[in-house]
Parts: C-alpha cells; structure tokens; sequence
C-alpha cells in the first residue's frame, strides 16, 4: 500500500513534505473487507448533476473536468462533503470528430508544448490527488507522450488513475515504470445509460471485489447513474464491501 497508514497524523503534523496525493488524500481506515473505488468522471459542467452527485454518501472520488468553471468553489464542496478529488484531463481520441475540449493533449505534440498544455490543466485548481483521462484512447497509446505526462505528475507529486477508454493504452505501464502511484479502472458503469445496464455494472462491480479484493469502476453525473448509486452505495457496508477513495488503494512500483 503506497498511502501511509499514519496518513491523517502526517497531513497535520508535516503536511508540506508530503507530495500531493498523500497531502490531500482523504483519510480512511481499511478493514478487511474487499474495497470498492467509485470515481464519477466529468465533473463540474452540468452543474445540477455535480451537485447531486456530491451529495451521494461516500467517500466517492470525483474527477473535475480541468476545464469547468469554478472550480475552487465546487471542488471544495465536494471536499467538504468527504470525496476525494482528481482532475479529469482531456487526452486525444481515436476519432478526429470528436472534441475532447480545451488545452487537450494531443500524440505527437512537441515535448514543450505539450508540457505547457499539461500545466495548463493542472493548474486550474488545487487540492486533488491526481488525475485520470478524459477520452484519450489514442493519446494513452501513445508511449513518447505518456512519458512526458507522467514525469510531470511525478515532479508535483501527483497519482495517475488509467481509464482504459483503449485496450492499447500504455498509461498504467509508463505510470508503473515512471514510479508514481498507478491504478487501473476495471468497470465503466454507464457506458450504457439505462438503469438496469447500470445496476447489472454495480453487481459486476461487487463480483470482482469479490474474487481479487479490489475493484475500481467509474461512472458518469447522469441521471441513471446517480439513482443507481444512490440505492446502491448504502448496501455495500452491509454486503461487505468498504467503499474507499483512489488513494486507499494505488500502488507504486518497486525496484
């Protein structure tokens, strides 16, 4: 387990040596039982749908698009009501129609500017642990340019969280070999928006936490998807499930 088990003496006691993800990772108190990471992607956009996703019971990890506005105000909401925070980051799609949005990282850019273009996003708030992709099935195959994003996420400190929009991608093995905390997404839970697709992810999603002990799904601030976690995320205590944020569980490599 990368994250201290003394994490919460540390954070008050020597907050500033610590690097960021263990500096804001939300405390918790493992048990034994299996652990189950809920992160909820696009944040901060549609504005009703953030806000009743922040008042889902947690802690879930909510990812905030770099782009959004306000973001300070409604990341630290969202703090405020126990989740955990990321940044969700635009990377390059496989498709050329598709728009990511602003300050994306594309394959193939210059070192230099796509350095600029990933400060552009990591400095639009404060306060997270790390970030994950946004889209990026082609930019997270794209071995050069990983490197690059992740010897950046290492100088500040930061976790990375791959979504897996591709089975191509090699984000998990740059972030493994670049030495920075790593976790790999095993469910996306909406990528069909219907409620009973939804709810047969969330069995899926216990059914793996099950076999290894660990499962990671993400989600979406959809209509669905926040009624399905909101019948579901109260029942994983008495399951036997210990909902947990991202930091609970990224692992970092040794040598």
């Amino acid at each position: 387990r990368a994250l201290p088990d003394d994490i919460a003496d540390l954070q008050r006691t020597r907050a500033a040596t610590l690097p960021a993800w263990q500096r804001y990772a939300l405390p918790v108190h493992l048990n034994g039982m299996p652990k189950i990471v809920v992160v909820m992607d696009d944040l901060g956009l549609d504005r009703r749908r953030t806000r009743e996703t922040v008042a889902l019971s947690g802690p879930l990890t909510l990812s905030f698009m770099a782009y959004a506005e306000d973001l300070g105000q409604q990341t630290g909401k969202a703090r405020a009501e126990g989740h955990e925070l990321m940044l969700h980051v635009p990377m390059e799609p496989g498709s050329t129609a598709i728009n990511p949005g602003p300050n994306v990282l594309l394959s193939g850019m210059p070192a230099d500017e796509l350095r600029k273009n990933i400060a552009w996003n990591l400095d639009q708030v404060s306060g997270y642990v790390g970030i994950n992709n946004h889209m990026g099935s082609r930019f997270t195959a794209d071995t050069e340019s990983m490197r690059v994003v992740i010897a950046t996420l290492k100088a500040r400190g930061y976790l990375f969280l791959d979504s897996v929009t591709s089975s191509r991608s090699v984000a998990h093995d740059e972030a493994r070999d670049g030495g920075i905390p790593f976790a790999v997404r095993n469910v996306f839970l909406d990528h069909e928006d219907d409620l009973d697709a939804i709810r047969q992810q969330l069995r899926h999603t216990e059914q793996i936490a099950r076999k290894t002990g660990l499962a990671i799904a993400i989600g979406h601030p959809r209509d669905n998807t926040v009624v399905a976690l909101k019948e579901w995320l109260p029942s994983l205590k008495e399951k036997g499930f210990q909902l947990v944020p991202i930091s609970a569980v990224v692992r970092v490599a040794t040598k």
